[in-house]
């Protein structure tokens, strides 16, 4: 995606999904700022080209994209469709009747699976799911989000082997304010 068409979307995904007051994030921390995802998720125009600049994100030789529960899956789903890769819908538990599954939908063991999430700050949900994933024979290694919002050095998520790769970063959406 040239440059400038990057700085458009980020202007737009901000303007859509940055609200202020205070916020408790779901590591617990408590801001001043969030970015509500669905805001730009239910924009299928919107939710598109932030999946298109996502595409470049993705490793030649995945073979799963895993959707995260709920944020990710919207995300996913048009990744999916643009690349033609099998999609693997992640819950935060395993199902307590049915089927009772913790991935619907793509096989993961043996296969490497990316990690797709929305806004990631410390990458709890994704550390979480990655690692039920490998103990069910998958590869994960690679989570890609539409916004980080980590601002740090190292992102937690290191510590876990696992790569986080994202269309933008807080600090980029800050400067298109």
């Amino acid at each position: 995606m040239p440059a400038d068409a990057l700085t458009e979307l980020a202007r737009e995904v901000d303007a859509r999904c940055r609200l202020t007051g205070e916020f408790t994030l779901r590591s617990g921390a408590v801001s001043q700022e969030y970015f509500d995802k669905y805001r730009f998720e239910a924009d299928p125009l919107l939710l598109r080209r932030v999946a298109e600049a996502m595409v470049p994100l993705l490793p030649t030789d995945a073979q799963v994209l895993g959707g995260l529960e709920l944020g990710g899956v919207p995300i996913a789903t048009v990744l999916s469709s643009l690349t033609g890769l099998p999609l693997g819908l992640v819950r935060k538990q395993a199902k307590t009747y049915g089927t009772c599954q913790l991935i619907e939908g793509a096989e993961v063991a043996g296969r490497r699976v990316v990690l797709v999430e929305d806004v990631v700050s410390t990458g709890g949900a994704a550390r979480a799911a990655a690692q039920e994933l490998r103990s069910r024979g998958a590869t994960v290694d690679l989570v890609v989000c539409a916004i980080d919002r980590f601002d740090g050095e190292t992102h937690p998520l290191a510590e876990v082997g696992v790569q986080l790769r994202s269309v933008f970063t807080k600090r980029q959406l800050d400067t298109v304010r």
